[in-house]
């Protein structure tokens, strides 16, 4: 199991604080790697489950909602083998009431953030010869359309595309660029989904599994294409969805 170790490696995980963000630090941690947490609020919880694993743990305070504070992150977060880009928020209304305000949010978080990061952080393994491990955490809707959420779709769609372009560009330079795309978890973002009676109940009918899924159920999957196992994974997007997409 030694290519699955990451002993000795840091991750740069954004939205760490919560949620799948928080799982994917830990699980990663789990398997040996220090954190660094990027995000608007303490994550305190986070650090706790992280130093209890006897691990490093840096906490970043940035807003990503734009590119502004990316080169500071960097510069604090030191050297980095793993960069996490999970940050992300959303927003729904009918495409025919959404805003441009609500679309300008969602794709500066989710789309644009994540690529001038990526950049940010390639151009110093470059710099310094050698490679490196991004994740993009996509969405189910980086492959299907879903409901009242168009700046959401239209960010995560991008991202798995964005995904496979670097992947391109960067294979060369030792840099592993993948996706990993949630399907529905329980999480803050899902809430209003989990409450809404009618639509939590299509949701389950369609997963095989039966069941939301647990952030916990993304660590295997981070930790797998973190590390070496992965050498020769380049651009996949690969899903942890219950079985929703083979339904």
């Amino acid at each position: 199991m030694s290519g699955f170790d990451l002993s000795g490696r840091v991750a740069l995980v954004t939205g760490a604080n919560t949620g799948l963000g928080q799982a994917i630090a830990v699980g990663l941690a789990g398997a040996g790697a220090d954190i660094v947490a990027v995000g608007r609020s303490a994550p305190t919880e986070t650090e706790a489950l992280v130093t209890g694993l006897d691990r490093a743990f840096k906490a970043v305070s940035a807003d990503l909602g734009s590119i502004a504070p990316i080169a500071d992150v960097v510069a604090q977060a030191g050297p980095v083998d793993i960069l996490v880009n999970n940050a992300g928020i959303i927003r729904r209304a009918d495409s025919l009431d959404f805003t441009e305000e609500d679309w300008d949010a969602v794709m500066d978080t989710n789309l644009k953030t994540a690529f001038f990061l990526s950049q940010a952080v390639a151009r110093t393994w470059v710099a310094d010869g050698r490679g490196g491990k991004i994740i993009n955490i996509c969405s189910m809707l980086s492959f299907q359309g879903g409901i009242r959420v168009p700046s959401y779709t239209a960010s995560k769609s991008g991202l798995a595309g964005l995904t496979r372009l670097l992947a391109c560009e960067w294979a060369s330079k030792g840099i592993n660029v993948n996706g990993i795309a949630p399907g529905y978890f329980a999480t803050n973002n899902t809430e209003a989904l989990r409450a809404d009676e009618t639509r939590n109940r299509d949701i389950l009918a369609r997963i095989p599994a039966g069941h939301w899924g647990q952030p916990s159920d993304l660590a295997g999957a981070a930790v797998f294409l973190s590390s070496d196992a992965a050498s020769y994974v380049h651009g996949t997007v690969l899903a942890v969805d219950g079985g929703w997409l083979a339904r």
